[in-house]
């Protein structure tokens, strides 16, 4: 390699060194509000993650400046080119980490919704941990982007550019807030890593192409019940913690045009919006039974009726409609070795989020407002969805509550994680 190469491409390793300094932690840059900060176990991760990706890089980059003037000089120009190009790709995704992290606690500077935000986490914590302690819940942090739908990183996935993702980071619509409809899209998505963390789609998939098997008219319905089953999971997961808020917030999502609704494609993950809605009516009539799920179901299917669709898309909708009911069964009596033993309904369903028992509630809290401040975050979600649906709760008192609340726990999953720091200084000292 020639004096000149190594020279330019140790400038270039150099100015990258350099500029990877510069980035520092987020505690260091991003001013917010404390009720509005990250919760503990979030912070420390993500700062001990873009810190081991800092060092890891900087310890790349000394190790191509030593190897320029060592054995690389025995190397072409175009061999010590890859060498170097492969380590800018390396800082770049360096930087887009950086970035996903940063675009996130960002929005926790804006006023009242930063706030918000925090409180979101709460739920979604709340949401994600069962009474069996199956798993340790990781940390979750929530932002807000454009758009109708909800999207999930889960933690434990892998980043671009490699690594671990050290938090699961959930994006909610930022037109839901503040109602109960956010608590569809955010338990939904929670549910995609509690059933990542319980390996529920691996564990069910084969059931289900054993339903195949056997030939006959019901065989397409089973292969697009396996081909949704990861977003019908998280479906029964945010039904099962939320109630009819879910199947509430799910209609509005996908009261599309008519061409959507009935649309079925063998590649999406999603179900057809229109057999999506009737699923989560089954589910919840599965879970708590009320006559609510099929007043909704036949709304739904009066808002969009089958009528005039052509022959072989409205056979393959009677097929799924058909299969429904075992379907669902199965999933309600579906027991992974993961629960030990128990069934998906028994790990996730509470007698508490029975219907009556959410309307005798919110009745209880319109007396005594303080109870409701006391209680597990996705049971006040599903106790306000109840109400609206039963029309005992209007959208505005529904929206000044949940703001209130929202602060409330981010101010208090605030306050006892600064006690649990002054607890532990008392201790060490």
């Amino acid at each position: 390699m020639t004096p000149f190469a190594a020279w330019m491409l140790a400038q270039e390793a150099r100015a990258l060194r350099t500029r990877l300094t510069r980035i520092k932690p987020f505690a260091l840059l991003e001013p917010m509000l404390p009720a509005a900060t990250l919760r503990p176990r979030a912070q420390v991760a993500i700062e001990r993650h873009l810190a081991r990706g800092r060092r890891d890089l900087e310890v790349m980059v000394q190790g191509f400046i030593t190897w320029l003037h060592g054995p690389g000089r025995a190397a072409s120009v175009a061999q010590a080119q890859r060498r170097f190009t492969y380590l800018r790709l390396q800082f770049h995704a360096a930087l887009t980490q950086f970035d996903l992290f940063s675009d996130v606690i960002t929005q926790r500077s804006e006023h009242e919704s930063g706030v918000w935000l925090a409180g979101l986490d709460v739920v979604a914590a709340d949401a994600l941990a069962l009474p069996g302690h199956y798993y340790p819940v990781p940390p979750i942090i929530c932002y807000l982007d454009r758009g109708a739908g909800a999207a999930i990183r889960r933690a434990r996935t892998r980043l671009p550019g490699g690594g671990e993702n050290p938090v699961a980071v959930i994006r909610v619509p930022r037109e839901r807030m503040v109602g109960s409809g956010i608590a569809s899209s955010l338990v939904h998505e929670v549910g995609h890593q509690g059933a990542a963390l319980l390996a529920l789609v691996p564990s069910i998939r084969p059931v289900l192409r054993g339903l195949q098997a056997v030939e006959g008219p019901d065989r397409s319905a089973w292969e697009l019940w396996e081909r949704w089953i990861s977003e019908i999971l998280a479906d029964f997961w945010a039904v099962a913690r939320v109630g009819i808020a879910s199947t509430l917030g799910l209609i509005a999502v996908v009261s599309l045009p008519r061409a959507f609704v009935f649309r079925i494609e063998h590649q999406d993950p999603h179900p057809a919006p229109w057999i999506r809605v009737l699923l989560s009516c089954a589910i919840g009539q599965a879970l708590y039974p009320h006559p609510q799920w099929g007043r909704f179901a036949a709304l739904w299917a009066a808002f969009y009726p089958p009528q005039g669709l052509d022959a072989a898309r409205a056979q393959l909708l009677a097929r799924l409609r058909a299969t429904m009911p075992a379907f669902v069964a199965l999933l309600v009596q579906h027991r992974p070795r993961s629960l030990r033993g128990r069934s998906l309904a028994d790990a996730l369903a509470t007698a508490e989020r029975q219907p009556l028992q959410l309307a005798r509630l919110y009745r209880d809290w319109c007396a005594a407002p303080a109870a409701m401040y006391r209680a597990a975050p996705s049971l006040v979600f599903a106790v306000i969805g109840q109400a609206r649906a039963d029309g005992r709760a209007s959208p505005e008192l529904e929206s000044e509550l949940l703001a209130r609340l929202l602060t409330h726990w981010a101010l208090d999953s605030t306050l006892k994680g600064a006690s649990q720091c002054a607890n532990l200084r008392s201790i060490q000292s």
